[in-house]
Parts: C-alpha cells; structure tokens; sequence
C-alpha cells in the first residue's frame, strides 16, 4: 500500500497541496520529507507524536524523513495558533532545550526503527546570513498582502491589545526558507505539519516556485498536514487535568503516562489506535471487533497503552509500570517495584510525610492520611483485617518499624480494596 493511502486510512490527512501529485511522489521509496520542532519546551509532548510517528512511517515505508530542530526558528517565535506574542528564551535556555529533543527524537527513532534520524537545525544555515541577504533573496518573494491572508497573521492583526510584531511575522519568510533550503539541498519536496501550519507550509511551496519560475519542472514542492487531534466530546488531545502529557519520564513518568492511554474513552479508542501506532489495518479492526463484544475487558485500551509506552518508554519500562499495575491490584509483590514508579502510581492518592524520628503508630498514619475519622475507628478496621501495609495484611497490634519501609523511604497503606495512601520520610 502507498503510504499516502496508509496515512488517509489512518485518518491523519487534513489538508493537502496536490493530492494525485504526493500519492506520486510517495509512490516511490527514496523521497524526502521533513517537519519542524521547535524548542518551546524541555520535552516534546503527546500533541508532537503525529508528526513524529509519521516521519517514522516514512522511514518504514522507504523513505528519507528529515528531522528539523528550530534552533533558528525557535528564537522567533511561531504566530500559527497563538493569540498572542510568545516570550522569547535566552539562547543558552533555547540550546539547552534543543539538546534534550535532538537526544530525545534520536532516542525515539532508533528504537521504532532500528537507524539513527537525519537531524538538521535550521540555524546551521541561517546563522551567517546578513538583513540584507534575508530582505533581498527572501522578502522580495513575499507580498504583504499575500501574507496577510494567511491565517496565522489574519488572526492576531485585529487584536488591538496584542496585534504581531514584526518579529512573528517574519516566521513565515524564515519557515520558507527551510523548506527551500531542504528542497535545494536533500531534494526534499514534501513539508508536513498540523494544520495550524498550513499557511506556513504553503508559503514554503509558493517561495520554491517563484525561485525557481525559470524551470517549471524543477518547482514542484508539497505541502500535507494533520488534522487537529481531539476525543469525543470536543476536548483537545493531549491535556491530563489541565497538564501537557510529555514524552520525556521525569515530567510525566511512565507510569502516569500509560494511565493516561489505558484511561481511553472506548468512542476514541479505535481512532487512537490508528493515529498513534504500527498496528495494521487487521489487527485494529480485530480490536474494534472485541470492543464491541466485550468493552468491559478493554481490550483495546490495554493494546494502544502498551504498545505507545513502549514506542516511548521502551519494553523495560512498560513492564515496570504493567508490575506495579498489577500490586496495586492485589495481584503482585508491591515490595518489588522502585520507589519512582510507586510515588507516581500513587501520586493522586493520599500522601503524608514524616520525619524519621516522628514516625507515628499505625492508627495515627490512617488518621493523617484521611483513610479513617478517628483511632478508633482506625483500631476497629486493623483488627477487622481491613488494612494492608505494602500489600500485606496487619494484624491488631501491628507496631511501624524502619522494616515497614520499602528502600528505607515508602510505605503504602491500604484500607480496604481501593483505598491507598502513601507514607514516606523526609
């Protein structure tokens, strides 16, 4: 199957330049394709694994994906989907940022298909280009008027109290000149993106063109984006209680992050199962079908957690977190899951802290906790055989020693089946 029809299929196709002419162009292993990432933030995010997985479909269909680090475009500043001005970072901060996704798309490629990511940054060749050069051999391809129609212009020229600076508005010229850098330099025809960044991208087609209006068979250059990515009920993917779902371990770990799949709607399950893996056609159709037949088991939400923890996290990882998974349940060893996994497992739960030398009786750890009114009713609920310290049942009488506390510094309480707390020592 031609990728191009893959990606249809899939559902990720939103807006394409010329639909005939890159089915063509796809048609044949060799091409070349590239997307933009701008350094905005220490880690990519879930929002980023569109793109990201497509140019890794690329590579497993044939083709030359290109990776692009705005380490230039990242110190203006992308208009497309904002209403107002970004802050601009200090260029240490934005080096610094850039580092952690060159590693962490490297890291991400290599394991999903087995070769190291072609990785250019557009400051490598925009750094040395003089004003005079950007206005002459740039600018001049640019009507004011075209680029006012665009809409990542149109929609903040009329807002009075932030309007867009000259700065921003010249990301359209820079955002072109990459692709007419790739298009000249790696024959790279293809630029794709999230449909915010069609009038980008279009731009880049059109200053390709015009450079290039001498020789009409040599101007051919495309543009494809995604659709935005949302659930069911309206709400942008991507967003944990108001929080971006990051790809990066230590600001959403591994654990939180396939929490974050498993807890799927079943109405967006199938969708996500396109959009965010290697699954064929088959495989997401037999899911589809046990879904029907039996959503209780969630068959498919267990499928698309595993499979994108590992994509990111890595098999290690997902086996961590489906272990720790399992103890909170009843149906593993609590004592053998790290620490890390654990605090973030339990990181909605009640928590409280103590000082190594104040470590109180077992019914005072209940009470601080909230997991009970009073001691007594803390005393009734031990001798009950209600309450589990580390997955074990306590008896009455039960006295806390440093022994209670998993690598010197855990100790998970349970009252009843579902009801956790954490204790641990400062």
């Amino acid at each position: 199957m031609n990728i191009y029809d893959d990606l249809k299929w899939r559902g990720l196709i939103n807006q394409v330049s010329d639909e005939d002419k890159v089915r063509e162009y796809l048609a044949t292993p060799g091409a070349s394709m590239y997307c933009g990432f701008d350094p905005t933030a220490e880690s990519l995010h879930v929002g980023n694994l569109v793109p990201l997985l497509c140019l890794v479909r690329m590579k497993k269909a044939g083709h030359n994906p290109l990776y692009l680090m705005g380490g230039a475009t990242g110190r203006i500043g992308d208009p497309s989907g904002k209403d107002k001005e970004r802050e601009l970072s200090d260029d240490d901060k934005l080096e610094e940022r850039l580092e952690l996704i060159k590693r962490q798309v490297r890291r991400f490629v290599e394991r999903n298909t087995g070769e190291r990511p072609d990785i250019v940054n557009n400051y490598d060749w925009t750094k040395d280009m003089t004003c005079i050069e950007l206005l002459r051999d740039v600018g001049k391809h640019f009507t004011v008027n075209w680029m006012l129609q665009k809409e990542s212009v149109k929609g903040r020229i009329g807002r009075e109290e932030s309007g867009i600076s000259y700065t921003e508005f010249s990301y359209m010229i820079l955002q072109s000149y990459d692709f007419f850098h790739l298009y000249k330099n790696y024959n790279c025809k293809l630029q794709i993106g999230g449909g915010d960044q069609w009038g980008n991208i279009t731009a880049g087609c059109e200053f390709i063109r015009r450079r290039y209006a001498h020789d009409e068979e040599q101007a051919e250059a495309f543009a494809l984006t995604f659709p935005l990515i949302t659930t069911a009920s309206g709400k942008k993917f991507g967003k944990s209680e108001g929080n971006a779902v990051y790809l990066n371990a230590e600001l959403t770990s591994a654990y939180a992050f396939y929490q974050f799949f498993i807890n799927t709607d079943d109405a967006d399950v199938i969708k996500f199962l396109k959009l965010f893996t290697f699954l064929e056609q088959d495989e997401i159709l037999d899911l589809e079908k046990q879904l029907e037949e039996a959503p209780h088991l969630r068959a498919a939400q267990k499928r698309l957690a595993e499979e994108i923890t590992t994509m990111i996290h890595g098999k290690h990882e997902l086996e961590r977190v489906l272990a720790a998974t399992d103890a909170l349940f009843g149906k593993g060893d609590l004592k053998t899951i790290d620490t890390a996994t654990l605090r973030s497992a339990l990181e909605s739960a009640p928590n409280f802290r103590y000082a190594p030398g104040d470590v109180p009786d077992l019914p005072q750890m209940l009470m601080d906790l909230g997991l009970v009114k009073s001691k007594g009713q803390a005393r009734k609920d031990i001798k009950g055989g209600g309450v589990y310290i580390n997955g074990d049942r306590v008896e009455d009488g039960h006295e806390i020693t440093d022994s209670d506390f998993m690598a010197g510094e855990l100790l998970v309480i349970r009252k009843g089946k579902k009801n956790y707390g954490l204790i641990s020592k400062i």
